[in-house]
């Protein structure tokens, strides 16, 4: 049975936390630690949040990884078909449109309208804010019901 959706966005964020705070000091002084946790921490929990929300069973997978000066994750989890379009939707538009652009669009609309879902804030602030580069993998190889959806995130830190 699935814990319920507050319990598990509590979750996200001690998580981000964690490995936020894991991999800022593995970067041994290099660079400011404090931005660096906060940076990771962030991009975790955006896509963590994601994952949480829009999961159809099963569990979440999360590989991390920092090689010199870039953090890297990747995080899997299943989603419905419809989850599935609707997203891939979504990103071809954030993928088509720069994403600074898009982004001050999106605020604007979700300040006009109060019932604005904010689709893709998250995801257009790690690219426009961070830097992050992004990228999603949809597979039914793995899984009997739904897709598979990998996001792939990569920061640099410096």
């Amino acid at each position: 049975m699935a814990e319920p959706l507050d319990l598990s966005w509590h979750h996200c964020g001690i998580t981000s936390d964690f490995i936020g705070e894991y991999f800022s000091r593995a970067c041994g002084g290099k660079i400011d630690d404090v931005d660096a946790r906060h940076s990771i921490s962030y991009m975790i929990n955006e896509i963590l949040e994601n994952a949480v929300k829009f999961r159809h069973g099963g569990n979440i997978e999360i590989l991390s990884s920092l090689q010199a000066d870039t953090f890297e994750i990747q995080i899997t989890n299943c989603v419905d078909r419809q989850t599935a379009t609707r997203f891939q939707e979504l990103l071809t538009e954030l993928l088509r449109r720069e994403p600074g652009e898009l982004l001050l669009e999106r605020i604007e609309e979700n300040a006009l309208d109060p019932d604005s879902s904010g689709s893709g804030l998250g995801l257009l602030t790690l690219m426009s804010d961070y830097g992050a580069e992004l990228g999603w993998s949809f597979a039914s190889e793995r899984v009997s019901e739904g897709l598979e959806l990998t996001t792939y995130a990569s920061l640099r830190l410096s």
